[in-house]
């Protein structure tokens, strides 16, 4: 259930992000999600990508500084308060969110929320109890 995430640090100069687009283009990476956060010095792209394996191996030979995180995706209906209602769980649980993006499901018109936490069982199981459906790596990389 957990879903790979490419996080990469890039020096705040322009044409930086397009390079390494061009670096996932050219080796037939898509970008399924992403979350981009800057500092003073450099920014911090977090991306779910089709082939986690192949991404992060071609960015390391490319010169790109990156790693693996392991996150969690979780399908939301896509109307007001769908998030809140998944948050309400968690917090009941005492489960917090180090950091999160979403995106739209194509399919489905659900969103999908990828979230960072600490203790990825331990959510998987709360969220699980409480209807919330967890989307599997495979499902998300097809997207």
């Amino acid at each position: 259930m957990y879903v790979k995430q490419i996080s990469v640090f890039l020096e705040n100069k322009a044409g930086r992000l397009w390079e390494l687009t061009e670096v996932l283009r050219d080796n037939g990476l898509n970008i399924r999600a992403l979350s981009l956060a800057d500092t003073t010095d450099f920014g911090i792209l977090r991306m779910i990508v089709n082939d986690p394996e192949q991404a992060f191996q071609t960015l390391k030979e490319t010169g790109f500084s990156s790693a693996e995180t392991d996150v969690l995706v979780v399908e939301i209906p896509d109307r007001p308060g769908g998030l809140a209602e998944v948050l309400k769980i968690m917090t009941r649980d005492g489960i917090n969110v180090e950091y999160m993006y979403a995106f739209v499901e194509k399919k489905k018109g659900n969103a999908a929320v990828v979230m960072r936490v600490e203790d990825l069982e331990r959510t998987i199981s709360v969220l699980t109890e409480g209807g919330v459906t967890i989307l599997k790596a495979e499902e998300v990389y097809a997207m």
